[in-house]
């Protein structure tokens, strides 16, 4: 059930890289619990504009409310969203030399300062929950890509955020591997998590998303439930987009 109740409000945001204008004014708000599926083309600035949610990337002009904090240059501010947004990205950005449960350990042992007992026991509870409980004691390197992925959203869910960022979190699997870490993210979506989630998986966003907005060259072109926008989109450049994936 989602609540009416935003957790991230973006107004008029702006970003560049030197002379590009790679966002350029966007605003979108995600209610708590709502699950937003970010489609556009390459370049379009949507991975830009999901890192801007937990700074990894900066911007320029406008606003963004994570939970009621204003993302600024605050550092304290940014280390309280940081703890707040869980984030997992195309590539699995495991640390080869720990083992998996080394490498969920990590964050909540040295930033929310836990036991190691108390991060080891949530971490297997993680490990069960995305399925690879058996793998705790391996080494990146030893795991599919799946897998890995499925690491990766774990040490991210190790932190307990309040919102899941996911950037193209199935483009660098094979196809046999997508469906794993997308079942993962569908259980995620039915416990309630909040999630921004930049793909390309049409069934996953006609299945599981509560709207779907479309970026291209930095502007926010469409924002609609699943069903309007792949069925009866509004916009000229929504049907475009969509003729060519669909």
């Amino acid at each position: 059930m989602i609540e009416q109740t935003p957790i991230i409000v973006a107004q008029e945001v702006h970003k560049w890289y030197g002379k590009f204008h790679v966002i350029q004014g966007v605003s979108l708000t995600v209610n708590r619990g709502e699950v937003l599926v970010l489609m556009g083309p390459s370049g379009s600035g949507k991975s830009t504009f999901i890192r801007t949610f937990n700074a990894l990337e900066a911007y320029q002009q406008g606003r963004i409310e994570i939970d009621g904090i204003t993302l600024s240059h605050d550092l304290r501010n940014v280390e309280k969203i940081r703890r707040e947004v869980g984030m997992v990205f195309q590539q699995f950005n495991l640390f080869p030399h720990l083992t998996v449960l080394q490498n969920i350990t990590l964050a909540p042992i040295r930033v929310r300062r836990w036991s190691k007992v108390k991060a080891e026991e949530l971490a297997m509870q993680l490990l069960d929950r995305v399925g690879i409980l058996e793998q705790a004691q391996k080494y990146p390197e030893q795991l599919s890509g799946g897998q890995q992925q499925r690491v990766a959203i774990a040490r991210a869910l190790a932190m307990q955020p309040k919102i899941m960022l996911f950037d193209e979190p199935t483009s660098a699997l094979d196809l046999e591997m997508v469906r794993e870490v997308l079942d993962v993210m569908r259980n995620l979506a039915r416990d309630g998590m909040t999630m921004v989630v930049v793909t390309h998986e049409v069934g996953f966003a006609r299945e599981v998303a509560d709207r779907v907005v479309l970026m291209d060259s930095g502007h926010l072109v469409e924002s609609a439930t699943p069903d309007n926008f792949f069925t009866n989109p509004q916009e000229e450049r929504t049907r475009k987009f969509l003729s060519q994936i669909l």
